[in-house]
């Protein structure tokens, strides 16, 4: 086997390391989605048991969206970096 052939194999085997590891970053933004679904869903729950408390669930609500969607964006982040750089 010549040089040729191990270094493309080395660049093929650097290429799938990759890909799955992008992939296996990616998985994060799934938990961002399922962090997005539980804030509101306490924001509902707390809304049904507390209806006049609403403007300050609201508040807390938001920033807790905003948390749960910067987890998903950096996993996606790391992803791209993984994956370009």
């Amino acid at each position: 086997m010549d040089s040729s052939h191990v270094f493309a194999y080395f660049d093929a085997l650097q290429q799938a390391g990759r890909f799955s590891g992008a992939g296996n970053a990616a998985v994060g933004i799934a938990g961002g989605g399922i962090g997005i679904g539980l804030v509101f869903q306490g924001f509902l729950m707390a809304c049904a048991r507390q209806p006049r408390r609403e403007s300050n669930l609201f508040r807390s609500t938001l920033l807790g969206f905003a948390l749960a969607e910067a987890t998903g964006l950096l996993a996606l982040m790391v992803a791209f970096l993984i994956l370009y750089a």
